[in-house]
């Protein structure tokens, strides 16, 4: 069986939260200068298949939600296609930059199918609730990654590094594998 496996990799999206913890007349660390416009969308072509990330805002305030979406289209010659994932194709990982921590993002490994018809995206919204620590974490991350899973991010610029990650069957005796980051 012939394993194929696709790899593409960028950087979407800044999000900077604001929170009342910070006097107006202080600066962040790593604050990025207010003429460098912040992305809100990035979007990855790999054969048959278009990969969306979006972001709704460039910043947002803090206990604003965060609306951030993925989109997986199908442009292919066929009218539709079966795909293999996870729990669901897309996955959100973090980093947050001010401190310099890494927000994964676990999911359930049940084998679903899904089927794209052509020209139609599939959409998912992330839902945060990410990351994970362990006991040997330092007290402040595990405290951050808690606030992290409650849905509730503390202020500091974060990058979202959306993945779709999923299979094709091509054939019966050819499977596909397809990760697009």
């Amino acid at each position: 069986m012939k394993k194929h496996s696709l790899i593409v990799s960028f950087i979407l999206l800044t999000i900077g939260l604001l929170g009342c913890q910070q006097n107006n007349n202080e600066k962040v660390a790593n604050e990025l200068p207010a003429t460098q416009p912040l992305e809100t969308k990035a979007e990855v072509i790999e054969e048959d298949f278009v990969y969306r990330l979006v972001t709704e805002q460039a910043e947002y305030g803090k206990n604003e939600p965060i609306k951030i979406y993925a989109e997986l289209e199908y442009t292919g010659d066929k009218e539709e296609i079966e795909i293999f994932h996870s729990a669901s194709p897309f996955y959100f990982p973090m980093i947050e930059t001010t401190r310099n921590y890494v927000i994964e993002y676990g999911m359930n490994e049940p084998l679903l199918s899904t089927k794209l018809i052509k020209g139609e995206p599939l959409r998912e919204e992330f839902r945060g609730g990410s990351g994970s620590y362990v006991s040997e974490d330092k007290k402040e991350y595990r405290d951050f990654i808690r606030q992290i899973m409650k849905q509730e991010f503390p202020e500091g610029n974060y990058v979202v590094n959306g993945v779709a990650d999923f299979y094709v069957i091509a054939n019966r005796l050819n499977l596909e594998s397809k990760n697009i980051n």
